[in-house]
């Protein structure tokens, strides 16, 4: 693909995207010491800042909109490639091409209603800072219109001249044609719901495109073709949706995820673990399901978990004869196990779209990941139950002990983080911050591993990971929207509040629908699209919220990270430099010891709400 301009327009992307990063990087930053200065403030002088959470309202979706143009130019959008990927080369490259140029269609027609919306803030005076709205929402168009350029970038820079026209002719020929039909779709009543988003998310879906714009193209059409409702609703949802300020909390997880592996708080866990189990057979394996436990109960953020664990322990499991398939699937098998460890992003998420405490799900998460762990240990000690350790030396107390002071400031992090939130010293969003500052302190004075120079490439990969949950979520709640006009949630709440079995029955039906919803959408845009029309249902037929989302985040964590679809199964498989067909045997007796593991929880909702 070298061709004329090639290299001028290579430039431009990388250019261009420095001078996004940039901001983004600094908007990262900025509002972990808004936050903390609200804490401060408020806990310390005992004068709250009045003005904090609005001005971190106001930087938040420029964040979440930067952070999503940020991880356009990286190419970093959650995507479905389990199929694509079985393609020939050249329909690789094809569905690669369709997925950039279903994106820029999206964007090109959501633009001028962004605008318009945008517009419409500027009388619009903020209670706080009393400035225009305007300044807070101009971030949906700019950002809008910056992924459009870096949509053309990377068709251009990307693809092949005949595959970016293939791609745009047959996407731009189907929204003509579905305009066409327009007067024939609205006569067409409910059987819409099915034709948008059922056929036209599937189709997106499977064949590589982005997940939110698979969602956006099929609410825009649903309610541009179908309804007399105007467009603009569509950004206003979508706003209201990923930039809700306990969203907040996701960049700021995020962040304190990548920052103990950063510091080496990770590393020292894992030493004090290997330490004291090494000498087990199959105690690595041991140590792994323990540290992904402990990691997630910090950084609330799975890749950052699975990267902060795997480069500690594999090379040493790998040199004690295990098999990278084998590892690899254990891995995958911890990310599903440790869904609902606090501070968990998916419970964050779910606190924010349904209303259930966010507090509760914290203290209700914990036994379900210990249940499950338990199933995973078992697994372990029969797979590993003839291994020789003949060669293995026994750490001696000494060493257990010194590595356990070495670990102990790392090991207090989960405490001191459940601390605060107990004590009322932070909201639940705001206690990342005490985190990361705790971090910062431990990682400089203590392990002395701080390498200012990551500082930026962590803060800007925070901003593209976060940017693309953010606009998942915002583009989830625009459908979820749609579908609640549309009359479709009373209709599934009459249909599955009258399921047999009543709540037995309800809660087995959503098992089922999670995990496929987990496999095909991944957890956050399939809670914030189903969460606030099946947790009412929940409430109905006596299920308490908290068990409820326990049973649901776990179905979901078993559909992200099993084969063939779950994306969980790959990123595990990237992580731990593994082909993933080494992995899918192995990794059956784990998903079954997961199984079991979820039966045992959904049947016994003590173990979500004992402690309560």
């Amino acid at each position: 693909m070298n061709r004329p301009g090639m290299a001028g327009l290579m430039l431009a992307d990388r250019v261009l995207g420095q001078i996004v990063a940039i901001p983004a990087a600094v908007l990262v930053a900025a509002e972990i010491i808004i936050l903390f200065a609200g804490i401060v403030a408020r806990g310390v002088f005992g004068q709250p800042l009045i003005w904090s959470d609005e001005l971190a309202s106001i930087l938040f979706l420029w964040l979440a909109m930067l952070g999503a143009v940020v991880a356009m130019q990286r190419g970093d959008h959650m995507r479905m490639t389990a199929l694509v990927a079985r393609l020939p080369l050249a329909g690789q490259r094809f569905c690669d091409a369709l997925a950039v140029a279903a994106g820029l269609v999206f964007l090109v027609l959501i633009l001028p209603p962004a605008t318009r919306w945008a517009s419409g803030e500027i009388d619009i005076t903020t209670p706080a800072l009393e400035i225009s709205n305007a300044w807070r929402a101009a971030a949906f168009p700019v950002g809008a219109a910056l992924m459009a350029v870096f949509s053309i970038l990377r068709l251009a820079t990307r693809t092949t001249w005949f595959h970016a026209l293939l791609a745009l002719i047959v996407v731009v020929g189907l929204a003509s044609a579905l305009w066409v039909m327009g007067p024939t779709l609205k006569g067409l009543g409910n059987l819409n719901l099915l034709i948008f988003f059922v056929g036209i998310v599937a189709a997106c879906v499977f064949s590589g495109v982005p997940i939110v714009f698979s969602f956006g193209l099929a609410t825009f059409g649903y309610l541009a073709l179908t309804t007399r409702t105007p467009v603009t609703v569509l950004v206003g949802r979508m706003d209201e949706g990923m930039s809700h300020l306990i969203l907040l909390a996701v960049p700021l997880f995020v962040f304190l995820g990548l920052l103990i592996e950063m510091t080496g708080m990770a590393r020292a866990m894992v030493r004090f673990l290997a330490a004291l189990l090494g000498h087990v057979r199959g105690g690595l394996s041991y140590v792994l399901i323990g540290a992904m436990y402990l990691v997630s109960g910090i950084s609330g953020a799975k890749a950052a978990d699975m990267a902060a664990v795997a480069p500690a322990l594999f090379p040493e499991m790998k040199a004690r004869g295990a098999k990278p398939g084998d590892l690899a699937a254990l891995l995958a098998a911890t990310g599903a196990q440790t869904e609902t460890i606090p501070p968990s992003i998916v419970l964050i998420t779910i606190g924010s779209v349904t209303g259930v405490s966010i507090s509760a799900l914290f203290t209700g998460g914990l036994l379900p990941g210990l249940v499950l762990a338990i199933g995973l240990l078992f697994v372990v000690s029969r797979r590993y139950r003839t291994d020789d350790l003949s060669a293995v030396k026994r750490a001696s107390l000494g060493e257990i002990a010194r590595t356990f002071v070495v670990a102990l400031p790392a090991l207090a992090l989960p405490f001191v983080i459940r601390l605060a939130v107990v004590k009322g010293v932070a909201t639940a969003t705001e206690v990342s911050t005490i985190g990361i500052v705790y971090s910062f302190v431990v990682g400089g004075l203590v392990y002395r591993t701080f390498d200012w120079r990551r500082l930026g490439p962590v803060l800007v990969d925070t901003a593209s990971l976060s940017g693309a949950i953010l606009i998942i979520i915002g583009a989830a709640s625009g459908m979820a929207w749609g579908l609640t006009q549309s009359g479709f949630s009373r209709t599934l709440a009459e249909a599955m509040t009258h399921l047999p079995g009543g709540g037995a029955g309800f809660m087995a039906v959503s098992i089922v629908a999670f995990i496929v919803l987990g496999s095909v959408l991944e957890g956050i845009p399939a809670i914030v699209l189903f969460g606030p029309l099946l947790f009412p249902i929940a409430r109905t037929v006596g299920l308490n919220e908290v068990h409820y989302a326990m049973v649901i985040v776990l179905s979901m964590g078993l559909g992200l990270f099993a084969p063939p679809f779950g994306v969980g199964f790959y990123a595990a498989c990237a992580i731990g430099k593994v082909d993933p067909a080494e992995a899918i045997r192995p990794i059956w007796a784990y998903l079954l010891a997961l199984v079991g593991g979820l039966i045992v929880v959904a049947a016994v909702p003590w173990i979500s709400t004992g402690f309560l």
